[in-house]
């Protein structure tokens, strides 16, 4: 299992590890978006409710979770991201791996600085046509605000602002906290500096769960 706040690189890092590994990466938010593309039942009861600004309760995005876990491809192991991202959460986890047959080995927790995490999200700019994302200083586009493949305009998602960074850094403690405890007290806990580029923090993780 992956956690990290906003900005700590998440995605990217799970992206290396499962292809390292040959393991598939569970997202809820990619097991979201496939539901909704795909309209299942569930796909659909999550679309309404995200359309009416509330939240997808804990128990559907945990049903979505463990009918992944069910497939064939995560019998040999997965990474998990995104869920749990709290202690009930995390109880809702330990029953599904229960009644799938399977275990959680470690929990890798990427840190990086406050200030930082704004530095990375606070640059990042999003093609308002494709959705393809750049970074004003990581990863700029050829042409300043303009996307590299369609041309489209380059835009700061709203939730990427100074103040809006912040709040999400200050839920995620208040939430991820009590999650860290919960996974140290198991000896599951595994923390890696966020610090420095994408390869150097992969090698971080694969050195912390021993698979090097």
């Amino acid at each position: 299992m992956l956690l990290g706040p906003p900005g700590a690189g998440k995605g990217t890092q799970a992206e290396a590890f499962t292809a390292r590994q040959d393991v598939p990466h569970v997202s809820t938010g990619d097991i979201l978006r496939d539901a909704v593309a795909r309209r299942t039942e569930e796909g659909l009861k999550a679309q309404r409710l995200m359309e009416q600004g509330e939240l997808v309760p804990d128990s559907l995005v945990a049903s979505m979770v463990e009918a992944r876990l069910r497939e064939r491809d995560c019998d040999g192991g997965f990474v998990l991201d995104g869920f749990p991202r709290n202690v009930e959460q995390a109880e809702m986890l330990e029953s599904i791996l229960g009644r799938t047959g399977r275990t959680l080995a470690s929990v890798v927790a990427i840190e990086v600085p406050e200030e930082e995490v704004v530095v990375r999200l606070g640059g990042r700019r999003v093609c308002g046509s494709c959705g393809r994302n750049f970074h004003v200083r990581f990863q700029p586009p050829r042409v300043e605000g303009r996307c590299d493949g369609c041309g489209g305009a380059l835009v700061v998602r709203k939730d990427d602002t100074p103040d809006v960074i912040r709040e999400r850094l200050a839920v995620y403690q208040r939430q991820t906290e009590p999650l860290l405890r919960l996974y140290g007290e198991r000896s599951l806990l595994r923390r890696v500096s966020g610090a420095g580029n994408p390869e150097e923090v992969a090698e971080r993780i694969l050195r912390s769960v021993d698979m090097v």
